[in-house]
């Protein structure tokens, strides 16, 4: 894959736009494991190798288990999800693939039975913005860093 432009130098503008939207996400109280929930599920929802990259270190920085990151792609199928992040994935889920779901009844049902009116602004508000990241990167096809082999003990 080969990088088509850095976005951030072609209009500093728009990177600074979408940066204060991020500012915002970070901020606006959610729990740091449902930010990473919504990043990581998102990202790998819209094949971005750079944002999955970085959102599996960021969560495994945070303390977050292996099999916590591991299990993101197949979490329908894995019990290590509690009801909370069952519902935020569902809603992630829909979100990200709002053209197809339509934003279905039963996950923002879901969705509802545990977060407040404004929780569930912001957690929309961090999709569309993992969302916004995503394209991006896949569009410019942003390459994610390699990191150096850890040799074996």
């Amino acid at each position: 894959m080969q990088p088509r432009f850095n976005f951030a130098k072609a209009s500093p503008e728009a990177y600074k736009a979408v940066v204060a939207l991020e500012e915002f996400v970070q901020k606006s109280g959610l729990e740091r494991r449902f930010i990473h929930l919504i990043k990581l599920r998102a990202s790998i929802i819209n094949g971005c190798a750079y944002c999955v990259d970085m959102h599996v270190k960021e969560s495994r920085h945070d303390g977050l288990s292996e099999q916590w990151i591991n299990m993101m792609s197949v979490w329908k199928e894995s019990p290590v999800y509690d009801a909370r992040e069952r519902a935020l994935l569902g809603w992630v889920d829909a979100v990200t693939n709002i053209a197809q779901s339509g934003a279905p009844d039963d996950a923002y049902e879901a969705l509802r039975a545990h977060f407040s009116e404004e929780e569930m602004t912001k957690i929309t508000v961090a999709i569309g913005t993992i969302n916004v990241w995503n394209r991006l990167a896949v569009g410019f096809r942003s390459p994610h860093p390699i990191d150096k082999p850890v040799k074996a003990a």
